[in-house]
């Protein structure tokens, strides 16, 4: 027990600065907010299992020392070149490693899930979280585009601006609707844990979430649009510019419950009426 006291202090000491800087990246950026739900449901989750993993068979390995030696590594690495991804996500293979050594390979593949879903409170690299929300912006205008006029809005666009005939409104980063499809994928795999047994049905409510996210953003831009052209260009900013993004989040978790309840209509569990 001591051994193991001295190695988890260890491993808090040296991922102290990394955990401190990825908990006020939660805290002052909107677009990783949901991370404080991930730390907390795997530990949710391993409460959960706590019988099962306790009938499981201790078979400490020493092969996590290699695990947690990787870990260092790709800690150094992330470190001296600067790269946040990296040394955060060094701290998953440090915890990988240590369950290892300390309890087997068998425990790790028990609470592989909690595991990598840990995954999802590490924000993605700037590279490639540019390359996924420029995408998006414009997936959101030319579906805008294509829909305003259907309602009797003409409209101009120009890569990711919407010239309307009062004012041209621009699909920015933060309307992209990538704060949105992070936080909805994250919570469909909270909801598929805590609402579905089957392998297959979490899986499709987490893949699902991708278009959902889409197809609700798409529609807040051409509803601000609307509101724009026949209501007050002033209302596009500020109260109901928030508002409507809280709204469409509800519209998109109320879509993925609509989901489930049509997969357990079209395919019922095993066992229920």
């Amino acid at each position: 027990m001591w051994q193991i006291v001295v190695l988890v202090l260890a491993l808090v000491w040296l991922y102290a600065p990394v955990l401190s800087h990825l908990i006020g990246q939660w805290v002052h950026d909107p677009n990783y907010s949901h991370g404080f739900f991930v730390p907390a449901f795997s530990l949710y989750v391993l409460w959960q299992e706590r019988d099962r993993l306790r009938a499981l068979p201790l078979r400490p390995s020493w092969s996590g020392l290699p695990i947690l030696a990787f870990g260092a590594f790709v800690l150094t690495a992330g470190v001296l070149g600067a790269e946040l991804f990296l040394s955060r996500v060094s701290f998953l293979f440090a915890i990988a490693g240590l369950v290892v050594l300390m309890y087997g390979w068998n425990h790790l593949r028990a609470t592989a899930f909690p595991w990598l879903f840990l995954l999802l409170m590490i924000p993605i690299p700037n590279i490639i979280f540019n390359q996924i929300t420029f995408p998006l912006q414009l997936l959101a205008s030319k579906a805008a585009a294509v829909t305003l006029p259907l309602m009797g809005v003409p409209v101009l666009r120009e890569g990711n601006v919407i010239q309307l005939p009062v004012m041209a409104l621009e699909v920015a980063e933060a309307c992209s609707g990538i704060r949105s499809l992070m936080s909805l994928t994250t919570l469909a795999v909270i909801y598929g844990y805590l609402m579905e047994t089957r392998l297959w049905a979490r899986v499709l409510l987490a893949v699902a979430s991708i278009p959902i996210a889409v197809v609700a953003n798409s529609l807040r831009i051409i509803g601000t649009g609307l509101l724009v052209q026949y209501w007050d260009p002033e209302k596009a900013e500020g109260f109901f510019h928030a508002f409507s993004g809280w709204l469409i989040f509800v519209v998109s978790l109320s879509l993925l419950f609509l989901l489930h309840r049509t997969m357990q209509r079209l395919w019922p569990p095993e066992g229920s009426r």
